[in-house]
């Protein structure tokens, strides 16, 4: 089925492509290239004009085979942006199957895995002229930036109601079956400069206003299913200057959205009340970038991989995650999804590897799901 050295050269192929979040162009046009040479209908949308990029996101079909009409379409996604530093990547297999970047670079198997690994079990697939549903495939952009090229994307073009996110790290054959709400805020306390050394008394220090209501704030796990940070904090102008403004930022996730909320009014609050002790005004505001969502363990999207691992001989294993994914906003708009491990490892870092046999699995599990019959 899946042949190796070409998964391989493929993804090698991809990572050589620069990538980096609004910055997608020359992947996008390989990835348009390679569906439109397997026979799928292929269309780029106006993402980039939206956001500023230089792609859109990909839209790919392929009809279903004679006799699988009947059963309903499935999604397979990936996204075409990778994390700094990532441009002049290359990828370098290594004699035992590890393949890495030369170490200056990330290697962008997050999310070049997912690509090769779409585009060869779609390969397969014709090859073998295997019996098919209807495929669609989305192939996103700027992803690694809270998902923003799928959040500006057209979801009435899309008709499966179940799809497969390529983009998760662990070993192949585990799977995320949730995922939080991730809200970011910004908090600006705006105090009153004056001479530290000759008038201090009458100046109002932003600063410690903002230190103090940080300090009363619990940061990391709230709870088993919450995190806060407060990840920036910055201020002031010079050393004998009583501080008149300082800007702090940072992130709060859930896997209740309702208690993100929460969790972000909190801590609103408290940094109101500090400026109200020290005399200061304030200014916050937060963004939801996405929200959580929970599949059902019973549902037909996990079932169908469980079972398709099961057939492989691949052991399966189902968890939550802390990170988003475009899961996420596939959810908030009806559709259910699980997001796979993708033969990735160490993602977000110069360290980050992939292994042959791993990339040739998720393909194999790729191919199994678009041929499934249930």
């Amino acid at each position: 089925m899946v042949q190796g050295k070409r998964l391989v050269q493929t993804f090698c192929e991809l990572v050589s492509c620069d990538s980096p979040s609004y910055g997608e162009r020359a992947v996008c046009d390989y990835l348009k290239q390679a569906l439109r040479a397997l026979g799928l209908t292929v269309t780029e949308d106006d993402t980039a004009e939206k956001i500023g990029g230089t792609a859109g996101n990909i839209y790919a079909v392929l009809p279903a085979s004679e006799g699988m009409e009947q059963l309903p379409p499935l999604l397979f996604s990936g996204h075409m942006d990778t994390v700094e530093p990532s441009r002049g990547k290359q990828a370098i297999v290594h004699e035992d199957g590890t393949i890495t970047s030369d170490g200056n670079t990330v290697l962008g198997a997050d999310d070049c895995a997912a690509l090769a690994a779409i585009l060869e079990a779609l390969t397969v697939i014709q090859e073998e002229h295997l019996p098919h549903r209807m495929i669609e495939v989305l192939f996103s952009a700027a992803e690694e930036v809270y998902c923003i090229g799928i959040g500006a994307l057209d979801y009435s073009r899309l008709r499966a109601k179940e799809a497969y996110i390529l983009d998760m790290s662990g070993p192949v054959g585990s799977a995320a079956v949730q995922a939080p709400t991730i809200l970011s805020f910004e908090i600006t306390m705006h105090g009153k400069a004056s001479h530290a050394g000759f008038s201090p008394e009458t100046g109002i220090h932003a600063i410690a206003a903002a230190v103090e209501a940080a300090g009363q704030l619990q940061n990391g796990w709230l709870d088993t299913e919450t995190t806060r940070n407060i990840g920036t904090i910055s201020g002031g102008t010079a050393t004998n200057i009583v501080p008149d403004c300082c800007k702090i930022t940072g992130e709060i996730r859930s896997f209740s959205h309702e208690k993100a909320c929460k969790v972000w009014e909190e801590t609103r609050q408290a940094f109101a009340a500090a400026a109200e002790r020290y005399g200061a005004e304030m200014e916050a505001c937060h963004t939801v970038h996405v929200h959580a969502y929970c599949t059902p363990r019973k549902h037909a999207v996990v079932k169908r991989f469980e079972a398709v691992c099961a057939q492989q001989g691949i052991a399966c294993g189902l968890r939550s995650t802390m990170g988003g994914s475009d899961n996420n906003p596939l959810s908030e708009h009806g559709i259910t999804g699980i997001v796979l491990a993708t033969a990735m490892n160490n993602t977000h870092s110069c360290a980050e590897y992939t292994e042959a046999d791993e990339l040739e699995r998720i393909a194999n599990i790729t191919v199994g799901l678009m041929c499934a019959e249930d």
